[in-house]
């Protein structure tokens, strides 16, 4: 964990199944981790939550009994900072801005991410299991300090794919 006012959350969406030994070494150090959804394997989020606090909602695929207790979308606070997190961007059905919240977090899409609109970060980490397409095997992170949020994807075959967005 970090030791001064930073908390970093470690971001990660898409696994179906597969949580790569890369993708468990970014999150190492994380204050929390959030799953953006199709987990997959319910083995994904016992790994994750031995890491740090887990925060997962359950994607168009998580439709086993074992995800049946995994929310749709998800409110949580982290320090000074509202971040919502849900699957697909595109069932979104509330105005982030007017309800306070600073970051949307998701998945669905498998494409990295990281967009600023009406003063909301909106982060998408990609996806960090099997690879699809010629998509990247992408994380991400959003670092918040206060109420000041920095995000930024990091394709795991190396360098950053996203650039990063401070606020």
């Amino acid at each position: 964990m970090n030791t001064n006012d930073e908390l970093r959350v470690g971001l990660v969406a898409d696994t179906h199944g597969l949580l790569r030994p890369d993708a468990r070494a970014f999150l190492l150090g994380c204050d929390y981790i959030i799953h953006g959804g199709d987990v997959g394997e319910p083995k994904i989020l016992d790994e994750l939550a031995v890491m740090a606090p887990l925060i997962a909602v359950r994607g168009n695929n998580d439709t086993e009994p074992w995800a049946a207790h995994l929310p749709a979308t998800e409110l949580i606070r982290v320090g000074n900072v509202f971040v919502y997190v849900i699957h697909n961007l595109a069932e979104l059905d509330i105005d982030p801005g007017a309800a306070g919240i600073r970051v949307v977090v998701s998945g669905h899409s498998h494409k990295p991410m990281v967009e600023e609109r009406d003063g909301v970060l909106y982060v998408n980490p990609g996806s960090c299991g099997p690879r699809r397409f010629k998509l990247p095997i992408s994380v991400g992170e959003v670092i918040v300090s206060g109420s000041a949020v920095n995000a930024r994807i990091v394709d795991l075959s190396g360098g950053v794919h996203a650039a990063a967005v401070k606020r």
